[in-house]
């Protein structure tokens, strides 16, 4: 029996290259590569097109897809994930030094429903005390996964050639929540800074106090191929754990990475987040994750209910464990 070809639109990251390049198969399946459009503009291209199979997509966004009717599952592969204090940039000039001073402001948003800015928004409500119906959030472009807004949520999406970095910068707005560094960080502007400088810390103390490296995206699949061809979930979740167990095998060399002290930074970030931080499966660490996760999603009325764990992925993907299975 001929293998089955199946698309992939995922990020060009250390732990699938040998997916990429060949090194790591899947067993039954044979992998072609569209083109990656890059970090802004690939959840697009896989909610809107038929230019792939299995896709790398915004974890809340998926939530929010989910809890309506959408021909995407997932898979419980997190390709991105990152802690987001760090994320929250703000005009000094505006006076705004502690988180509560956001409240009554106006924040810019690429779109309302970025990972990192329902994490961010998130952290912001439910550890600093600032309600997400405080605050007008400015958006630079349509949402991906439309979603009924209710009243007292205020998004204004700017008029066509406005920038909501220009805006920060101008005094416009007063704070861009972004999944990226904004340009008036990396251009050095005076007045542009994070609302935490010692975002690193803050982020640490999160971890050690939760156990939640926030997910940013999860691996949709197509419905109909899962209920056609169910054992390409476990085909396709072994493989993506073998390529992350060679990067893993890869990276701990520190010849290979141009970075003084990357022996040291690689020793004390897998002391302190484990030897798997990005761990694949409905694990206990990663259910809590995804739990806190969808409750933001809910609380930020993207999500016409509040999902189960069991509602995001095929139940070939909630019994997937890599424990036992790869040495």
């Amino acid at each position: 029996m001929a293998n089955l070809k199946l698309r992939l639109l995922i990020g060009d990251y250390e732990i699938v290259q040998s997916l990429r390049d060949g090194r790591v198969k899947a067993e039954g399946i044979d992998f072609e590569f569209p083109h990656y459009p890059g970090v802004r503009d690939i959840h697009r291209q896989v909610a809107g097109d038929e230019i792939c199979d299995v896709g790398e997509f915004n974890g809340p966004a998926y939530v929010a897809a989910a809890s309506r009717s959408w021909p995407m599952t997932a898979l419980p592969v997190f390709l991105h994930r990152r802690f987001r204090h760090g994320f929250i940039f703000v005009n000094r000039n505006a006076g705004i030094r502690e988180p509560k001073d956001l409240i009554g402001k106006r924040i810019g948003n690429p779109t309302f429903q970025p990972a990192g800015n329902v994490w961010a928004r998130g952290l912001l409500e439910n550890e600093y005390g600032v309600p997400h119906r405080s605050i007008t959030w400015v958006t630079q472009e349509p949402e991906i996964i439309e979603f009924e807004r209710p009243a007292d949520l205020r998004i204004v999406q700017v008029a066509k050639g406005q920038n909501i970095e220009d805006m920060l910068i101008s005094g416009e707005i007063e704070a861009i929540i972004s999944p990226n560094l904004v340009r008036g960080i990396t251009e050095g502007v005076p007045h542009i800074g994070r609302l935490w400088p010692h975002y690193r810390e803050l982020e640490i103390e999160y971890y050690r106090r939760t156990g939640i490296f926030p997910i940013m995206h999860v691996t949709t699949i197509r419905r109909a191929l899962v209920e056609e061809h169910p054992w390409v979930v476990a085909s396709l979740m072994d493989a993506f754990e073998k390529a992350k167990r060679l990067a893993y095998r890869r990276m701990s060399n520190p010849r290979i990475v141009p970075l003084a002290w990357f022996q040291s930074y690689w020793d004390d970030e897998r002391e302190f987040l484990g030897k798997d931080p990005w761990e694949y499966g409905v694990s206990e660490a990663n259910r809590r994750n995804l739990e806190v996760m969808m409750g933001y999603v809910h609380q930020q009325s993207m999500s016409g209910r509040l999902m189960t764990v069991e509602e995001l992925f095929p139940p070939e993907a909630l019994s997937w464990s890599s424990a036992g299975r790869f040495r």
